[in-house]
């Protein structure tokens, strides 16, 4: 079975990269004809401003990959811009994709809700005003989604009900009416690049392609185009599947999801005095004031972690450890940093090995780009005589 996956070079991978795609792409490659690309153009569809650290991110992604095991031996790693057979794909296939179809994607409408609800936040901070976070996020998705445009004075009422001051609430929706938030995604670019996911999924005539439950609606675009294409011309592509991977359940730091836009993640390429002082930071059972108290394991963070790098009887141990006031917080934390060292120690090493031999990198970067692209230009010759575009 052929594998089509890609991750966009947006900087250094993190411990929920590695348990949500990686981990995966491993068990794949050893049993699969695998295709894993550097998603370039994709960055370009909300970072397009500052493209100074596209290359070193596209080389760092690279080094992640091959540190946490995927092998180029196994696996062909190439890099989007490098086949330009997925441009021409995608604008072909952007002939004949209906408006509508690009509309109900839920990820435009996602991303600027996520944009919104973070400059709310982030206001809101500025001004040292407390807000339960959950609560907040609930106040701005109910105005978001309830109507198809965002209601601003349910946002607004929304606001003043949770007691924060009038006048602030008014700069923000004022902000948030006419100022650049959300701007930057508000382009062809960023509204059609599903499009140009079905393209880079089915130039290789992908079968399956590996993705999380908020990445359906792109696979089942991509399998739309393939039946509108094989319906309107001459049968050429394969209708893909998605293989669902199951979320991790590892937070950040702070105990929010784990994002490099909320700074709380810890990176595969951690120091191990860098990573030492993270661990230290993370947030436990926030009733759990003094050692002396019994911990509730299951809602703390800490333990969550545990249950990943450290092994299932010290877990055992640890459970009832804490539940019985026998050992602390900082005592956890130092188990499981020790553990989730020994954990990325190997990669950090590979690592090394690889940021000082860029000669080899590239040799892996051309040499996959070669296989992929010879494998592209045989799809697009039978898109092109498909279609009757033949100069």
């Amino acid at each position: 079975m052929r594998i089509v996956s890609g991750m966009r070079p947006t900087g250094k991978l993190h411990l929920g990269h590695y348990f949500g795609v990686i981990k995966n792409w491993l068990n794949l490659q050893d049993k699969e004809e695998c295709f894993f690309f550097v998603a370039d153009w994709h960055a370009l569809t909300n970072k397009y401003k500052d493209t100074s650290d596209l290359k070193e991110n596209t080389y760092q992604l690279v080094i992640d990959w091959i540190s946490c095991g995927i092998d180029p031996s196994k696996s062909t790693i190439f890099v989007q811009s490098a086949i330009k057979e997925h441009a021409e794909l995608s604008l072909l296939l952007g002939m004949l994709t209906p408006k509508s179809w690009l509309e109900l994607n839920p990820s435009y409408k996602d991303l600027k809700f996520n944009l919104f609800f973070q400059y709310v936040r982030d206001f809101l901070l500025g001004k040292s005003i407390k807000v339960e976070e959950d609560t907040l996020r609930q106040i701005v998705h109910d105005s978001f989604y309830h109507k198809r445009e965002v209601d601003f004075e349910y946002l607004e009422k929304g606001l003043v009900d949770l007691s924060i001051d009038a006048n602030l609430v008014k700069e923000i929706v004022f902000n948030l009416k006419e100022g650049d938030i959300g701007k930057d995604i508000d382009t062809f670019g960023f509204f059609g690049y599903p499009v140009l996911m079905a393209a880079d999924i089915l130039i290789y005539k992908a079968e399956a392609v590996p993705v999380g439950e908020d990445q359906l609606p792109h696979i089942e675009i991509s399998r739309e185009l393939a039946r509108r294409f094989n319906h309107l011309y001459k049968p050429v592509f394969v209708e893909p599947k998605a293989l669902l991977t199951e979320s991790p359940k590892l937070l950040g730091i702070d105990g929010r999801k784990m994002s490099k836009s909320y700074g709380n993640t810890i990176a595969l390429s951690e120091t191990e005095e860098e990573l030492n002082k993270k661990v230290l930071s993370m947030k436990t059972d926030t009733q759990r004031i003094k050692k002396s108290i019994p911990g509730r394991p299951e809602v703390c963070n800490v333990y969550t972690y545990h249950n990943y790098f450290t092994d299932s009887q010290t877990v055992k141990d640890i459970y009832q450890k804490c539940t019985t006031a026998e050992i602390g917080c900082i005592e956890c934390k130092k188990i499981l940093a020790e553990n989730l060292n020994r954990f990325l120690n190997p990669i950090r090493e590979k690592r090394k090995e690889l940021e000082k031999d860029r000669q080899f990198l590239d040799k892996v970067i051309l040499e996959g780009n070669e296989k992929a692209r010879e494998v592209a230009s045989k799809t697009m010759k039978e898109v092109r005589e498909s279609m009757g575009v033949m100069f």
